[in-house]
């Protein structure tokens, strides 16, 4: 096992400044000069305030809304690390946002989830980190290795932690079925799911569930919500076939369009989320919102790359 030769350089990202601040308090170094300016055409200009010569870095960002505006930032960042000769450049993105557009489902589309990978590798990127990918196929979009994480130990603790009975896994989709199932088992839940059908983009329509819910607690697990018309949707159809309550846990609260106005007004108990996206200060309004930090998981697996340590121990240890 190789030792590092000194505690890494961590920059934090404008999308990710509240989660890089608690890493650096795990990982007890403090946070890396940066300066982010904008031009008024919209131009964002980078400066590192280190010195990281031969330095191991990691940049905290999500490339959450604005999408394209933190995406950039987090090139310009890399791009900024490189030319000032950092060693090994880990972009730690905590959202990886366009991972919904990962395959060519029709004619004449953009395969978005793969050029941005492309730009992360040309920027100069040594390596990724990131949770609960859309879809796992997307790691191989990368010439550079990948670290993607599970925050299911964390949701999977809160649950267990609420100490109820009789409760049932609800899959959003037929498509996180796979994901759902891993869920129940450890959760030791039976499973059901939601037959929906998607009549446009963030369009969604409730056509059964299917499995037995009537008088169970059932838990929503999807990876992220984005306008929460599915989760809405299917919070109402689970209470009218015999639901006792519903929950939602979801990684990555992306919260975009009316979600807030959805969620207000859905039959919904529990909002259970991680801190990977940066919420707006509305959201913050939502007395049934519970967010958990992914920081000491993060900043564990920082700890054990910088020390060329294993990292996939971690989801059989608890932290």
């Amino acid at each position: 096992m190789g030792k590092a030769k000194s505690k890494p350089y961590v920059f934090a990202g404008s999308a990710s400044v509240g989660l890089a601040k608690e890493i650096c308090k795990y990982l007890k170094v403090p946070p890396g000069g940066l300066e982010t300016k904008h031009f008024s055409d919209g131009e964002t200009w980078i400066k590192i305030n280190e010195n990281v010569r031969g330095s191991d870095v990691y940049v905290i960002q999500s490339t959450s809304t604005p999408a394209n505006e933190n995406l950039m930032e987090l090139l310009l960042i890399i791009d900024a690390l490189r030319r000032a000769s950092a060693e090994k450049i880990n972009a730690v993105i905590p959202y990886y946002g366009y991972a919904r557009q990962d395959r060519k489902d029709q004619g004449r589309v953009a395969l978005s989830a793969k050029l941005v990978a492309n730009l992360i590798n040309i920027a100069g990127a040594n390596r990724v980190i990131t949770i609960d990918l859309h879809s796992g196929q997307i790691q191989g979009f990368f010439d550079i290795p990948v670290d993607h994480l599970q925050a299911k130990p964390i949701l999977v603790d809160y649950v267990k932690g609420l100490h109820l009975k009789d409760y049932v896994v609800i899959s959003p989709d037929v498509g996180y079925v796979k994901r759902a199932r891993q869920f129940a088992a450890d959760l030791n839940a039976p499973l059901a799911i939601v037959d929906k059908r998607r009549t446009g983009h963030n369009v969604s329509e409730v056509m059964n569930i299917i499995g037995d819910i009537e008088g169970k607690h059932a838990f929503i697990f999807d990876d992220l919500i984005d306008t929460a018309g599915t989760i809405c949707n299917a919070a109402v159809a689970l209470i009218q076939q015999g639901a006792k309550d519903v929950y939602v846990c979801c990684t990555h609260p992306v919260f975009s369009g009316d979600a807030f106005e959805r969620i207000s007004k859905a039959p919904l108990k529990k909002i259970i989320v991680t801190n990977t996206v940066s919420l707006r200060p509305k959201f913050k309004e939502l007395k049934n919102l519970v967010v958990l930090s992914v920081a000491p998981l993060m900043g564990e697996v920082i700890k054990r790359i910088h020390n060329h340590q294993s990292v996939s121990v971690l989801f059989n240890e608890k932290l």
